[in-house]
């Protein structure tokens, strides 16, 4: 960026707005969060730091959670081979929905991190997680065991399934 477009603040500028924040009084809360890059990242009041089990509330701990829950019902499959699927499937966004391939055109879209579509989830869903399909958790360990049942496991899966 040259010298002259880039944005300079001066002391006036800086003043005006700490004089916008005291005035508006929930704009202060706000403030912080402008500019953040993970600010959705972060923690909340509604986003606990751990999930009910334990585990971090992250990619890493939804699906070492998993593997645990998998490892009780012999449901076979690796860190690995679930980090690889849910990477090309969602990136992983456990709000993640596709609204455009021949799943979702039948009004059965695939959801989730690991893009299940609602038969398979309800069909391959495992006792003890949630029944909702956005839950990483849950989402995960029935992609795992319908893998496992097609494929011998998430492990053997190496593009859409």
């Amino acid at each position: 960026m040259s010298a002259a477009a880039q944005h300079t603040s001066t002391r006036s500028s800086r003043l005006i707005r700490k004089v916008a924040l005291v005035g508006t009084g929930v704009t202060v809360l706000a403030v912080p969060l402008v500019g953040a890059t993970a600010a959705s990242a972060a923690p909340t009041a509604t986003t606990p730091s751990t999930t009910l089990a334990g585990y971090p509330n992250n990619l890493d701990g939804w699906i070492r959670e998993s593997l645990a829950i998998m490892a009780e019902k012999h449901i076979p499959g690796s860190y690995n081979g679930i980090y690889r699927n849910i990477m090309r499937e969602s990136s992983g966004n456990p709000r993640a929905i596709n609204l455009w391939d021949s799943n979702a055109a039948k009004g059965i879209p695939s959801k989730g991190l690991l893009q299940v579509i609602d038969p398979t989830f309800n069909t391959y869903h495992v006792a003890g997680t949630s029944f909702d399909i956005y839950d990483p958790i849950a989402n995960i360990t029935a992609a795992c065991n319908y893998a496992a049942a097609r494929y011998g496991s998430m492990d053997n899966v190496n593009s859409a399934y």
